[in-house]
């Protein structure tokens, strides 16, 4: 078999990256400018309209895509195209540390533009997965492969245990398992918005799938192994689904149509994320994958997403500060007229505002992906 050719960035991978964090674009304005018509994770379809429902769909591709990826890309480090292997684990752990620190300052003060609560999201998730793969990593891969496995298939089991707060295990419980207030009241509240356990599993079970990248592996033999991954996903989403065997707490029904019924059958938990949300999700990133390879880092959409996903957490960053600035533009002017919050009433709005930032943070966001192509700074590498 002819080997691929495995650079320092794999255009594939760069591309999915760079698709979801349009996706979240998109989320994070309906979160400026359509917070009026708040949304869970599963979602009330009896209150949601059917435009809202499927792009908050399309942003459940995002968390899971991150975190696997994120494994990929450290046994990659670990795996060099042109060096002997090294080990993961102390870049990992300074780089979670990293993540962390940025959620707790920069990225928390972005969605306020002030400091009342601390919000422990996707960016902490990600840094506390780091750590945790960065102990995993001095163990076998195939170790890993199966430890990742009995968390992602596995964590459903958990659902009934719970603890009240107070109770001995409730902060831990709540980082790893629970949605909670860690600290409710005072100056400073702190609450848990990502339970980290089932996402600690998907950043395992990436690093065990990152030889799929290896120098010596064959382009059609991964695209044609991803496409087998996806449809695995699928077929088993779609049994345990069907019957609702096992695997997501909020059953699927009939809806007084076939659309309704669509929804209900694909509405997921996503806090925790239940195993059905990430059999979807991450079976829709093999496709993705295989797709993106098979067009070539030569095809125009594949060249724009990569430049995207490229430099993520410059474009994360960059992202919230210009949404902050647009949002207390359009409070200053207009002042809230939702209630305290400023909203629009179509949601089309949203979609239109997605697109016009996606065309300018295109640019700063190329420029910095230059600058860290061609910089030669330690610190460079966390972003």
């Amino acid at each position: 078999m002819k080997p691929s050719n495995i650079k320092s960035r794999i255009s594939s991978i760069d591309a999915l990256r760079g698709l979801v964090m349009l996706f979240m674009l998109i989320d994070h304005v309906r979160e400026r400018i359509y917070l009026h018509m708040q949304v869970g994770d599963p979602m009330n379809i009896d209150s949601t309209s059917i435009d809202l429902f499927f792009t908050r769909m399309l942003a459940h591709l995002c968390a899971p895509v991150f975190v696997f990826l994120t494994g990929i890309s450290a046994w990659l480090y670990a795996h060099p195209s042109n060096m002997a292997p090294r080990s993961p684990s102390r870049f990992l752990f300074m780089r979670g540390l990293f993540l962390i620190a940025l959620e707790l300052t920069v990225i928390n003060f972005s969605w306020m533009g002030q400091y009342d609560t601390l919000w422990l999201q996707v960016i902490w998730a990600i840094g506390v997965s780091m750590i945790f793969l960065s102990v995993m990593a001095q163990l076998p891969t195939w170790l890993i492969g199966i430890i990742g496995f009995i968390i992602v298939f596995g964590h459903n089991l958990l659902t009934p245990i719970n603890f009240a707060p107070g109770e001995t295990g409730f902060t831990l419980w709540t980082i790893l398992h629970d949605r909670a207030y860690l600290i409710s009241e005072g100056a400073l509240k702190i609450r848990a918005s990502y339970p980290v356990l089932p996402w600690m599993g998907v950043i395992l079970l990436g690093y065990y799938a990152g030889p799929l990248y290896d120098k010596n592996t064959d382009s059609i033999f991964r695209i044609k192994f991803l496409i087998t991954l996806g449809l695995g996903c699928m077929f088993l989403l779609i049994l345990l689904r069907s019957f609702n065997v096992y695997g997501e707490t909020l059953p699927w029904e009939y809806g007084e149509n076939t659309i309704y019924t669509i929804m209900s059958f694909f509405n997921f938990t996503k806090y925790p994320p239940s195993l059905h949300f990430l059999l979807m999700n991450i079976g829709i990133s093999f496709f993705l994958l295989a797709g993106f390879e098979r067009a070539g880092d030569r095809n125009k959409p594949v060249k724009i997403l990569s430049t995207f996903g490229a430099a993520p957490l410059f474009f994360y960053i960059l992202h919230l500060y210009v949404l902050l600035l647009i949002y207390s533009l359009l409070i200053a002017i207009f002042g809230p007229n939702q209630g305290d919050l400023y909203g629009v009433d179509q949601f089309r709005w949203v979609w239109v505002l997605s697109i016009i930032l996606s065309m300018v943070l295109y640019f700063p966001t190329k420029a910095f992906a230059k600058f860290k192509k061609q910089s030669q700074e330690t610190w460079i590498r966390y972003f």
